[in-house]
C-alpha cells in the first residue's frame, strides 16, 4: 500500500482513467462536510462506509464497486486513519494497487492539507 496526499491522488486519478477513489467515511459525513468530486474527470467517487458493519459487508460491496482486483485505488476519510484500514483489507482481499490518501478529506494534518482545504472538487 502506498500513501499520498490529496492533491497528489487527485493528480494521479487524472492521469488514469481506470483508478477510483473509494470515500469510506459515513453517509453524515459526506451529508454534513462534502463528497469528492470527479465529474470532471467522467467518473464518480465509490461511497462505501468503513466500520459499520462487518468487514466482510464492506468486501462484498467494494467488490460489487471495483470487481477487477488490479484497478489502481485510491482510498480516502476524515484523516487517513479509516481509509489506511480499508486499503490494508482490500489488500488481504487481493486487490494489488491501493493508496491512502494520508491527509484525508479535511484539514486535520495542517492548515491547506486534506481534499477540501486542498481546493479540489467538493459536491
Amino acid at each position: 500500500m502506498e500513501h499520498c496526499t490529496a492533491k497528489e491522488s487527485w493528480d494521479r486519478l487524472q492521469a488514469d482513467a481506470r483508478a477510483v477513489l473509494v470515500d469510506v467515511r459515513t453517509p453524515e459525513e459526506w451529508a454534513q462536510v462534502g463528497l469528492p468530486e470527479l465529474g470532471a474527470l467522467g467518473r464518480k467517487v465509490v461511497a462505501l462506509t468503513w466500520g459499520e458493519g462487518s468487514e466482510a459487508e464492506f468486501l462484498h460491496g467494494l467488490e460489487e464497486a471495483v470487481p477487477d482486483k488490479a484497478t489502481p485505488i485510491f482510498f480516502i476519510c476524515r484523516s487517513g486513519m479509516r481509509s489506511q484500514k480499508a486499503a490494508a483489507l482490500a489488500a488481504q482481499a487481493g486487490y494489488r494497487t491501493l493508496t491512502n490518501v494520508a491527509d484525508g478529506f479535511e484539514d486535520r494534518h495542517g492548515p491547506g492539507t486534506g481534499w477540501k482545504a486542498s481546493g479540489l472538487p467538493v459536491k
